[in-house]
């Protein structure tokens, strides 16, 4: 048994100047293995085992399949498997002349050099230390370089914000014409009637919640009647105006049209019209009327 082992030590030995494959080699020869043994009982190809032990390890499928051939050879020969896959690997990155030197360390040999992963990791370390250094040295010899000051900081959000405030004082400064559709939107379902001044109706009916009904431009004297006023969204040319009221009553004869409208105060603790902004109505659809209205005693 001893005689086996010094005899497998020397073969290693004078296999480990031609790389990792040579060392491969080395070992199936020194148990006696041949090649098409070799290649039975670990099922990989005649030629992919000739290309491992002549250390052409390009010439496999790729380098998953390289490492991974070398380590169930490795397995079978009594090599230490990740030694072996991490020699690959080695081979498989570095330039001959570096290969050269790292064939100088055989697979299990505690004595060998630190793996590729550990010199790499160790190489990153230093280098973000040193970026490190660099930035922190660089504060400290002119921090005001680096660091922005605080107060520019307050007094440009503080300019941000007055001008922001500024612009939405302007916006709602802005007179609302007194022209343009006036759009009647319901927030939930509403029974209304609109007549001209001659009394004839424009529209009578009910509008489901998110409905609209745009009185007609050439309407005269427009008037509305309903009995949930505080559900009418109401506005003029695009911009909203004040609700007819903020209460469930009955309300009849009210003028819609927009220089009505617009002349109307607000309801106590509800904003004027020209401070407030438009409902968002975009896809809300618009009231046809039916054909047969409800009369005003069915409002609620």
């Amino acid at each position: 048994m001893s005689d086996e082992i010094e005899g497998d030590a020397a073969v290693a030995g004078e296999a480990t100047a031609s790389g990792v494959g040579a060392q491969l080699r080395a070992a199936r020869e020194a148990r006696g293995l041949s090649l098409a043994q070799v290649a039975a009982q670990t099922r990989i190809g005649l030629i992919s085992l000739e290309r491992i032990e002549a250390g052409e390890f390009h010439l496999l499928p790729g380098r998953i399949y390289a490492t991974g051939f070398a380590k169930t050879y490795a397995k079978l020969v009594g090599l230490d498997a990740n030694d072996v896959a991490e020699m690959v690997r080695f081979e498989l990155g570095a330039d001959p002349e570096v290969r050269a030197l790292r064939a100088d360390f055989a697979p299990g040999d505690p004595t060998r050099a630190p793996s590729g992963r550990l010199v790499w990791f160790s190489l990153i370390a230093v280098a973000l230390l040193l970026v490190g250094l660099f930035f922190a040295a660089k504060v400290l010899m002119d921090p005001a370089a680096e660091l922005p000051s605080l107060t520019e900081q307050q007094e440009a959000q503080q300019a941000a914000a007055a001008a922001a405030q500024t612009a939405q004082v302007a916006r709602a400064a802005e007179p609302i014409a007194a022209t343009g559709p006036v759009v009647l939107t319901a927030e939930q379902a509403v029974w209304l009637r609109v007549t001209d001044a001659a009394g004839q109706r424009l529209m009578e009916g009910e509008l489901a919640a998110g409905q609209s009904y745009t009185v007609p431009a050439d309407a005269a004297g427009p008037k509305v009647m309903t009995g949930r006023p505080n559900a009418l969204a109401i506005t003029v040319g695009g911009r909203a105006v004040p609700k007819l009221s903020q209460e469930l009553r009955t309300v009849v004869d009210v003028p819609v049209d927009a220089v009505s409208l617009l002349a109307r105060p607000a309801p106590a603790g509800q904003p004027s019209a020209a401070a407030t902004p438009a409902p968002t109505a975009a896809g809300a659809p618009t009231f046809r009327p039916t054909s047969s209205p409800r009369s005003p005693a069915a409002v609620d």
